[in-house]
């Protein structure tokens, strides 16, 4: 027997032996009954963009979506109009831009109370599948909303609604309530190099 057949052979078995651990684990896994809560944050880019990809995933499962954004206010974004030329995303633009655009503390605030107020509504009617709270964990970091605020929201959630919360700075409390957390590392990033913000690829 050659070395090639030795090596083929030893793949194929460390292949079966893997296969039947991750079989074994599919078959132990079930299902909770209930709606998962998904937080991306960190330093990295890919929070926002990682969230609505997993939005055309329940699209493609013809499920029913929403979006409450926290921060972005009335910025374009590429997401937001193939969103809306698609159909299908009940969508709510609700802050008012970066807290350096407004800054107004008591401002940021109420267009904040607000915007939770809406997710709350929606997570608590039973009529979405998914609903996305993007770059909610910015208004956590500046104290606009308590975590033990954001927490008692998801619990009242209907059984059938998924919840993804984006943005950097997570709290422990959202992060100890939450099924996944992913935390996006910064490696390297083009505007560090003095590189603007490309149309298409950053919004």
């Amino acid at each position: 027997m050659s070395d090639t057949d030795d090596h083929t052979d030893d793949h194929k078995a460390k292949m079966r032996d893997m296969q039947a651990k991750q079989r074994a684990k599919v078959a132990e896994a079930t299902d909770p009954g209930r709606g998962l809560v998904l937080v991306h944050t960190g330093n990295g880019k890919g929070k926002s963009s990682s969230a609505f990809g997993v939005i055309v995933r329940a699209l493609g499962w013809r499920k029913t979506v929403g979006v409450v954004q926290f921060i972005k206010g009335s910025w374009i974004t590429g997401e937001r109009q193939f969103f809306d030329r698609l159909g299908g995303v009940d969508w709510h633009t609700m802050g008012e831009g970066f807290t350096w655009d407004t800054q107004d503390r008591t401002r940021d605030i109420a267009a904040v109370e607000a915007a939770f107020s809406r997710a709350c509504e929606m997570m608590q009617s039973g009529e979405y599948d998914l609903i996305v709270l993007d770059e909610i964990n910015i208004a956590l970091r500046y104290d606009y909303l308590t975590a033990q605020a954001v927490v008692d929201g998801l619990k009242s959630r209907s059984d059938r609604t998924s919840v993804i919360l984006t943005g950097r700075d997570a709290p422990q409390l959202l992060c100890d309530y939450a099924d996944l957390v992913t935390e996006m590392t910064e490696v390297k990033h083009p505007f560090a190099a003095g590189i603007k913000a490309q149309r298409g690829v950053d919004f």
